[in-house]
């Protein structure tokens, strides 16, 4: 067990204090907290690059970490009435299938990197949530925005998952 990889242990026992904070009315701190577990995702990967800690371990529970951290926040906000939940719908639907989309590249020996447009992706939900649990203005316009860029990177992925089978097969 790697240090980068129990900080991502650490980010995900950490989930439910946000939750709890959210649900006790505690904003400003449950935004505090969500933006340092969200932020604690550089210092793992950093970590694991830095000290050559980089495990597959590492690789699959890093990006479930962060989606645990989005989504469980995300539910949270659609209970109490501060978000949408077609766009929780969306984004758990584009997890399940670049999550296995992955998996079955895996079986195969292939990595298939975070694109650009999902990093923004990422990017833009952490900055939508914060908003949301803010209650601030345009956090819904946000939440949107990175929806599309969800649907735009979880197309990449099925893209690219179609050219390495292409690959495979000539």
């Amino acid at each position: 067990m790697t240090l980068a990889n129990r900080i991502t242990l650490l980010r995900i026992i950490f989930i439910p204090l946000v939750i709890i904070l959210l649900l006790y009315g505690i904003d400003g701190l449950a935004v505090i907290v969500f933006l340092f577990l969200s932020f604690s995702d550089a210092v793992d990967g950093y970590i694991a690059r830095k000290f050559n800690e980089v495990s597959d371990l590492g690789k699959f529970l890093d990006p479930l970490a962060d989606k645990i951290l989005v989504i469980t926040v995300l539910i949270a906000l659609v209970g109490l009435g501060k978000a949408s939940s077609i766009p929780v719908m969306i984004f758990v639907a584009r997890d399940f299938i670049v999550s296995g989309i992955r998996l079955n590249a895996a079986r195969s020996k292939d990595i298939i990197a975070a694109s650009p447009v999902a990093k923004w992706k990422t990017g833009a939900q952490i900055v939508a949530v914060a908003m949301l649990i803010l209650s601030l203005p345009l956090a819904n316009e946000v939440l949107w925005l990175s929806v599309v860029l969800s649907i735009l990177s979880g197309g990449a992925y099925v893209w690219q998952s179609r050219i390495l089978k292409l690959l495979k097969l000539s």
